[in-house]
């Protein structure tokens, strides 16, 4: 006689479905249903992080591989419904924070790559990648001290990311960025280390 419980089995990512599209189609679902941004992008970055991460052990060029496709998901989700993707950078800023301080990757890196892959999918959305890259350096400044990095070397990694990511794109591009990123924000002088060419 089987033994029932009553419970289904857990199911990771499903396996026909990539990260990408996992992550745009729940950001798509929860922000139709709540109206909610920042906070549903914090919870399902960091969530989708966590449980990739474990589950396969990324690290290093995996890891940034993860991180991409997490935040084009959410740019492309938010995109769909016509939601903020300032709000959006934002949250995905400390959710990748959050999401790799629980399973102890670098700091510093991740915010450089997220800011970078936060502008090109905005651009490939047809997204404000000023807005973009300010949001993604008030993420950074917001999440820095839970993974005890000072704000300033949080913003400048943002800032830095968020103009290699511009420079991807277009001069154009370039200049909105820059724009957007110079200056104090969020009460922090953000100090842009000039990307190599």
């Amino acid at each position: 006689m089987a033994f029932v419980t009553g419970r289904r089995p857990q199911m990771s990512t499903p396996v026909h479905k990539g990260i990408m599209e996992s992550v745009k189609d729940t950001l798509i679902g929860s922000i139709k249903g709540t109206g909610e941004i920042v906070t549903t992008v914090v919870d399902t970055v960091s969530g989708t992080l966590v449980s990739t991460i474990k589950g396969t052990g990324a690290v290093g060029t995996a890891l940034t591989s993860t991180v991409s496709d997490v935040l084009r998901g959410a740019i492309t989700g938010t995109a769909q419904v016509g939601g903020d993707l300032g709000a959006t950078a934002k949250g995905g800023v400390i959710g990748v924070l959050k999401g790799t301080k629980e399973v102890g990757a670098e700091a510093v890196g991740t915010i450089s790559t997220s800011a970078r892959v936060l502008v090109k999918s905005a651009a490939e959305v047809g997204g404000d990648v000023g807005l973009v890259a300010r949001n993604a350096v008030e993420g950074a400044i917001a999440g820095a001290k839970s993974v005890g990095l000072g704000a300033e070397a949080a913003a400048s990694a943002a800032a830095t990311g968020a103009l290699k990511g511009a420079g991807e794109i277009s001069q154009e591009a370039v200049g909105q960025v820059q724009r957007a990123v110079t200056g104090v924000i969020a009460g922090v002088k953000v100090v842009v280390k000039e990307p190599l060419k």
